[in-house]
């Protein structure tokens, strides 16, 4: 098994207010609250769904000077590339499901991104300010799933750990005992507290068929894409990095860094097989051309 080279070691830390006495501390923080409060005027509680909505978030983007790691067959090779970086809410009628959790808010309070040696990334605006446009709160968040375990897809999950974390028991597994560059365990640390629900296969998030977690290894060993049916739109299969651009999906493109090349055609033919069965809808999460595409949020696909 080969590691990802994208290796982006990120260190934020709250600031330390251990030298305010714990009291006064949290009188103040009460008093400001109350203020904000009347400021604002209560929160607007989130509509009621009668049908399955699925909506597109922009949590960050990443620019490479070389996406060259894309392909293990040279056709990127030298090639600058930007890159989106989505969440995506799916609200149901039973509950709201959380996929995918992006950059992580933190790197927000970096005005003009954050430089690494590959290149540059950037959120311009927070996940949770986004919920919030639709009167959601993390509270809100029902389910709390992830396609894998890279730092760009998990970001802010720590910020939903009264949702139930729907989890690849081989993900997790190999997160756990394979240290990789481009995992970084604290960022999803709250699945150890959080309810979870560990999965070997494919999973019906509802039990009605409408949102589903295929299993699609091969990116990493517990991989998923997710499966939305809506009633207007059809079939919408979120890729995860199954395809990191649209050409790899055409052309069966495999990244170098991938844990296993045959897993990775394997799921490659199989989501391929899907959306020719139900003449579905690919969206590669982080092709541009393919989120630009997307309703604009705050609307969405239904």
């Amino acid at each position: 098994m080969r590691q990802n080279a994208l290796a982006i070691p990120i260190h934020l830390t709250l600031e330390d207010f251990s030298i305010m006495p714990r009291t006064y501390l949290i009188r103040s923080i009460g008093a400001l609250l109350l203020v904000v409060s009347a400021l604002i005027g209560p929160a607007q509680a989130a509509e009621e769904v009668k049908q399955v909505r699925l909506y597109a978030l922009d949590c960050g983007r990443v620019q490479l000077k070389d996406m060259g790691m894309f392909s293990d067959t040279g056709e990127y090779d030298g090639k600058a590339v930007v890159m989106v970086d989505p969440c995506w809410i799916v609200r149901h009628p039973k509950g709201t499901l959380l996929w995918d959790t992006g950059l992580g808010d933190k790197m927000a309070d970096n005005k003009g991104g954050v430089d690494f040696d590959l290149g540059h990334m950037q959120v311009d605006v927070t996940l949770l300010d986004q919920l919030k446009t639709i009167g959601l709160t993390p509270d809100d968040i029902t389910y709390l799933s992830l396609s894998h375990t890279h730092f760009d897809h998990t970001g802010n999950a720590n910020e939903f750990p009264g949702a139930t974390w729907i989890l690849s028991k081989a993900e997790i597994a190999w997160a756990e005992t394979n240290p990789s560059p481009s995992v970084n365990l604290d960022s999803f640390s709250a699945y150890r507290i959080a309810k979870t629900e560990m999965i070997d296969g494919d999973y019906d998030v509802f039990g009605d068929g409408t949102v589903r977690i295929l299993r699609t290894p091969g990116h990493t060993p517990g991989h998923q894409s997710l499966l939305v049916k809506l009633k207007k739109a059809g079939t919408v299969i979120i890729s995860g990095d199954l395809f990191h651009l649209r050409d790899n999906y055409r052309y069966r493109r495999v990244p170098p860094f991938n844990v296993e090349r045959a897993d990775t055609l394997a799921s490659i033919d199989r989501i391929g097989t899907i959306l020719k069965n139900t003449k579905g809808r690919l969206v590669v999460h982080h092709d541009p051309l393919d989120f630009k595409a997307l309703p604009a949020f705050p609307k969405y696909l239904d």
